[in-house]
């Protein structure tokens, strides 16, 4: 039987208010270390004790412990100025990635592959990577001029696309961002859509929209929407445009078309990135089409300046049950 083994760490400065947003009410966040990491934690003021049989988890419920502390100095931007169950567990993750591959250098200048986080650091909020691909696919964002990002739904594909391009736009790397997207029903039709243009068009959009109202807030979103900055436009309009100096994203690619597909890699101008995301098991095209996404990925990947970085279940960071769910279809598919 193994024999339990314990380390301490004392969190300074010691300050009664950071110690209760870590612990959380009536400690659920420490017994949500407990149980993701199967250890036990006494605690004593600012003294943690942690017990368990590995020490490689115990030195990750230190190092989380450490984190988390640290990141109650400046709470600005956790959800209710409190440090809850989900991003804790959401930490343990990134922890557990970071030290598994410490031995590789984290250097976003000379296109090393990262071994840690990646801090996106924007006017009014911080956003980190949470998993090592998402810290590769932001690296390969900021040295590739076209990425793609591959995998399942709550992987951040999406939302870290955006929330690199609005950075490149703080720091006037480049002059506008243009979100699109495939204007097509999941699996259903929804026939004659009332009103003007951006009425019809704004449901298929909708999912762009909630990104940048959740990273930039809903009066900056505005001013930049309305400033024409940022366009949220459907792919079928992209046709004809060529974009310099600009960040192109390319959400729900899957259900782009090989013409489409092309159509929209080669808006791509001077001073340009483009970043292009889907799931190729979540195709609504109808039949014969086949996706623009996967005859994309078997053509272009040979080129040395396409990045192509493939999520997975793991590096979702949606709520545990989705996890859970991707699980249980990819089960199902196989039978």
């Amino acid at each position: 039987m193994n024999a339990k083994k314990s380390k301490k760490i004392i969190l300074q400065p010691i300050n009664n208010k950071r110690l209760a947003i870590l612990c959380g009410p009536c400690d659920d966040n420490l017994k949500q270390l407990e149980n993701q990491l199967s250890i036990t934690i006494n605690r004593r003021n600012n003294l943690f004790k942690i017990t368990g049989l590995s020490l490689f988890v115990i030195d990750v419920a230190v190092k989380t412990l450490a984190t988390l502390y640290a990141d109650t100095e400046s709470i600005h931007g956790i959800m209710n100025n409190n440090i809850n169950p989900e991003y804790v567990s959401l930490t343990i993750k990134s922890i557990q990635e970071s030290m598994f591959t410490s031995n590789i250098s984290q250097n976003i200048q000379n296109n090393s592959i990262p071994s840690s986080q990646i801090f996106i650091n924007l006017k009014h909020r911080t956003i980190k990577s949470r998993t090592l691909n998402q810290s590769k696919y932001i690296t390969n964002i900021f040295n590739y001029d076209i990425t793609f990002g591959i995998g399942p739904s709550g992987t951040g594909k999406t939302y870290l696309a955006i929330a690199t391009a609005i950075d490149l736009l703080e720091r006037q790397k480049i002059q506008r961002i243009i979100l699109s997207r495939p204007a097509i029903e999941a699996g259903e039709k929804l026939g004659f859509l009332p009103g003007d243009f951006n009425q019809k068009t704004d449901p298929y959009m909708r999912p762009l929209y909630d990104a940048l109202h959740n990273i930039l807030g809903y009066k900056q979103m505005e001013q930049l929407i309305q400033k024409n900055t940022i366009e949220v436009i459907p792919l079928a309009y992209m046709r004809g445009r060529t974009l310099n100096n600009s960040v192109i994203i390319l959400d729900e690619s899957q259900n782009a078309t090989i013409i489409q597909m092309k159509m929209f890699l080669t808006r791509i101008g001077f001073n340009s990135k483009i970043i292009v995301t889907g799931d190729i098991t979540q195709v609504d095209l109808p039949s014969p089409h086949e996706s623009g996404l996967a005859h994309a990925i078997k053509i272009l990947s040979a080129i040395k300046d396409i990045s192509l970085i493939f999520f997975n279940k793991e590096d979702s960071v949606r709520h545990k049950i989705v996890t859970q769910i991707i699980n249980a279809y990819e089960t199902w598919n196989k039978m």
